[in-house]
């Protein structure tokens, strides 16, 4: 658990409405309006921190079905256990300096460490409420805009790098631009660290679990749009381009049983 949570910290949005502007002037307007989970501030950091301490015998027979375990069996196999314990607790004290290095210098474990990264989403520019509901889940409304004359990424967290992108927009030669948004889909098979199927599963066993242990755990569900005046080359719309004020709008629908991330191409030509 703790090395899935230090893959990209694990970011992934929640119930969301999130809008992209591309017009020929170069001018760029980005929002996005609702829920961002980062697990390493959940109970499932907690989880994954205490997962290795409790002893439980495990034993199979011929066919790998479980089985009852013998005394002797289970004698054996704490010893083994009790006899690591000391290499469990430094694993885990570099996976806990993993993490914080992660974080920018956050402990997860510290009590004030979601609000710490509240104030510090709430200086940079763009983030404009920033609220923590618990478990790791931020409500957030978040609009930029400006000229696009460099890609551009969304999110972005001060003195925290290589988590995954929610949105990206890439430039390219002959006034091309690519948009995807790897981020905004509920199952995928070619990446579980970018909301996959694995985080899918944890949503449910969260929602399943009536133990009260397992943290709520936040799936993509929402709308993306795409407004734009420039020529739609491609998209991967269920009914593609649509008259705007603006010129035409792409939209996608984000909910569980989305497979595949949004992505355009648009020329300004």
């Amino acid at each position: 658990m703790a090395p899935l949570l230090l893959t990209g910290c694990m970011l992934s949005p929640g119930k969301f409405t999130s809008e992209l502007q591309l017009l020929a002037d170069d001018t760029f307007a980005f929002s996005y309006t609702g829920e961002i989970q980062m697990l390493a501030l959940s109970k499932l950091a907690d989880l994954a921190e205490n997962s290795d301490e409790s002893f439980e015998a495990e034993c199979y027979d011929d066919d790998f079905d479980v089985r009852e375990c013998s005394a002797v069996e289970i004698a054996k196999q704490r010893e083994e256990w009790d006899a690591n314990a000391q290499e469990r607790r430094e694993k885990q004290a570099r996976e806990a300096e993993q993490m914080r290095a992660f974080l920018g210098g956050i402990d997860p474990s510290d009590p004030e460490a979601a609000k710490e990264l509240a104030n510090r989403l709430e200086r940079q520019r763009g983030w404009q409420r920033v609220e923590y509901r618990g478990d790791g889940l931020f409500d957030v409304e978040f609009a930029i805009s400006g000229t696009l004359g460099h890609d551009f990424v969304f999110p972005t967290i001060e003195r925290i790098q290589g988590f995954n992108a929610f949105v990206g927009v890439h430039l390219r030669d002959g006034d091309q631009i690519r948009i995807d948004a790897p981020g905004f889909v509920g199952q995928k098979d070619t990446n579980p660290m970018l909301g996959g199927a694995p985080l899918a599963a944890m949503a449910a066993m969260s929602e399943a679990d009536d133990g009260g242990e397992m943290p709520r755990i936040v799936i993509p569900e929402g709308t993306f749009t795409i407004v734009t005046d420039g020529r739609i080359l491609a998209n991967n719309t269920d009914e593609g381009p649509a008259p705007h004020a603006l010129g035409q709008s792409l939209s996608w629908r984000i909910g569980p049983a989305t497979s595949q991330a949004p992505t355009a191409l648009i020329a300004f030509d």
